[in-house]
């Protein structure tokens, strides 16, 4: 039998006194059918299939046949060292074909990969129905991956699949923290300024102060991050307890900075993560590609970040935690009003996925 999460101190239990808070599926607006879905076929996981890992690793096959040819246009180092930039510069540098053809027929070939994955996910149960899917996570950010996603968009509409494909509104960089005003309890909201939000991938963490601007829209549709600070964390390899006492650092630089600026901060944390996240807070499945067990009984990753932040400008801190690609899809809320069913899929180390289903206006 599974134990019980950590049980919570008293600064930490003010996030236990509202319903539901981890994980929510319904919403006032809006229903979470279905996230983090894992879809096997022969080979393993599909979503697999569809990660930017699985980009880098499909060029790097392109560049092997290359290299028996002659040189390889991209260099010697390994397509997953290369950064977006560097991919970016080689596919429009001008008069450098050879290094643009090979990418083109990287980028198709990846295309392919992302429609048949779109369609295995369309067949779904909590998928049926759905109008319009966008594409987050940290490839969009990016030439090659605008250039993916059009043409994958293009291929389903051959296939006669009558859904729309498309890149998030936001930076990247944000939807997974703008997310976070349509998941905080509407209370907290009340009187204050901004909320804190993390955005915690297998690559990176994203750290920001959402400014919630109710007065100039009353849907949330002009919230916007005022201050994010990005950390690779892959690249320092830090074991679990060292990611998580940086998070807290990151928050403590952006409530010194709220103070500073007198910004009325909601004494609120929002974390979005990878995987399926219980009602107590606790990651069920899918967290991989985070360092460490993050999937342990004895790990609480809401609690620890209230120990180390007790207080939000004199008030008790609520920590809340959802599926990033939920998080991140919730920041294109007030732009799905015209259809009824969507989703949205996190390209990134792995694929995010999550469906929704809009609430009838009263």
């Amino acid at each position: 039998m599974r134990e019980q999460a950590p049980e919570p101190s008293t600064h930490e239990q003010a996030s236990f006194l509202l319903p539901e808070v981890h994980g929510a599926r319904e919403l006032p607006s809006v229903i979470v059918d279905g996230y983090s879905l894992q879809l096997r076929d022969k080979d393993g996981f599909i979503g697999d299939q569809a990660s930017q890992t699985a980009f880098r690793e499909l060029l790097e096959r392109w560049r092997r046949r290359r290299r028996r040819k002659g040189k390889d246009p991209l260099g010697s180092r390994h397509s997953r060292e290369l950064s977006k930039r560097t991919l970016d510069t080689a596919l429009l540098r001008p008069g450098d074909s050879e290094a643009a053809d090979m990418l083109n027929g990287a980028i198709e070939e990846f295309a392919e990969e992302l429609a048949w994955v779109t369609e295995r996910f369309l067949r779904q149960p909590s998928w049926q129905g759905v109008e319009r899917i966008v594409v987050g996570g940290g490839f969009p950010e990016s030439e090659v991956g605008e250039r993916v996603i059009l043409q994958a968009a293009a291929m389903l509409q051959q296939n006669n699949i009558d859904v729309q494909l498309g890149r998030i509104c936001h930076e990247t960089d944000d939807g997974g923290l703008i997310g976070w005003v349509h998941l905080t309890p509407p209370l907290m909201l009340k009187g204050h300024d901004a909320i804190l939000a993390l955005d915690i991938g297998g690559t990176n963490v994203r750290c920001g102060i959402v400014r919630i601007r109710r007065k100039k829209a009353a849907d949330l549709s002009a919230a916007k991050v005022q201050r994010r600070e990005k950390w690779r964390h892959a690249d320092d390899g830090p074991n679990r307890k060292a990611l998580v006492d940086q998070l807290a650092e990151m928050l403590l630089a952006q409530i010194r900075y709220c103070k500073k600026k007198g910004i009325r901060l909601a004494p609120f944390i929002g974390i979005g993560c990878p995987g399926l996240i219980r009602k107590d807070g606790s990651i069920a499945r899918g967290a991989q590609n985070l360092p460490g067990d993050w999937e342990s009984e004895n790990f609480h990753l809401p609690s620890e970040l209230c120990k180390r932040i007790p207080k939000i400008d004199g008030q008790p801190t609520v920590a809340m935690m959802h599926n990033d690609a939920v998080v991140q899809g919730l920041s294109e809320l007030p732009f799905m009003q015209d259809v009824k069913r969507w989703a949205i899929l996190t390209i990134g180390t792995g694929l995010g996925n999550a469906s929704f289903t809009n609430k009838p206006k009263p």
